[in-house]
């Protein structure tokens, strides 16, 4: 795989992209356990949830922190999503590529760009739900956000699927209808069968 800087590694990097509630995380989490592969670990300045563990989840900064690395140039991507910063560190992803690893990362269709102009081989995969009814049922069932947050996912989820679909970088969609299903066909994807 090529990255900028012309050099040669032999890992695969894969873009898993789809709107809050289609159920990416799920589906990267089953394949990870699956495949071997190495899941990035995102940095957030969003307060950790419940059961979510620092290092684990995400690694959760403080805006200064956050605003530090991106002038360190230490994320692949970084972007400001509803209030809070998310971003890819940069430094274990190359890594990990470099040693022939794998490599996921589940980030958001704004994010992607970023990645996809560093790393012109990287392979996109968009997840789906099945069409906006359910989805609008799931961000209301997982009761994480109120209901002026969910209209505002429900936008942003359009203009991901928009953006995506217009772009050409997403190879692959998974519409994550049946979950079985669709976990066959990401680790289908990430084993090449």
């Amino acid at each position: 795989m090529k990255q900028s800087g012309g050099s040669d590694n032999v890992g695969r990097l894969f873009v898993i992209s789809g709107p809050s509630g289609s159920g990416k995380s799920t589906l990267t989490r089953a394949a990870i356990k699956r495949t071997g592969a190495y899941l990035s670990v995102s940095a957030t300045t969003r307060q950790a949830g419940a059961n979510e563990q620092d290092g684990k989840d995400y690694f959760f900064l403080t805006n200064e922190e956050f605003e530090k690395k991106i002038q360190e140039d230490q994320f692949l991507e970084y972007a400001r999503v509803f209030d809070h910063y998310y971003g890819t560190p940069a430094e274990n992803v190359k890594e990990k590529l470099a040693q022939g690893r794998t490599v996921l990362l589940e980030i958001d269709v704004q994010g992607a760009v970023q990645v996809f102009e560093k790393f012109p081989d990287a392979i996109g995969i968009l997840v789906l739900p099945p069409d906006s009814v359910e989805l609008r049922g799931r961000l209301e069932n997982r009761k994480r956000d109120k209901s002026e947050v969910i209209e505002k996912r429900l936008k942003k989820a359009q203009w991901e699927i928009e953006q995506a679909r217009s772009g050409g970088r997403y190879k692959h969609t998974i519409v994550n209808d049946d979950l079985h299903e669709a976990i066959e066909k990401l680790v289908n994807l990430i084993t090449g069968r």
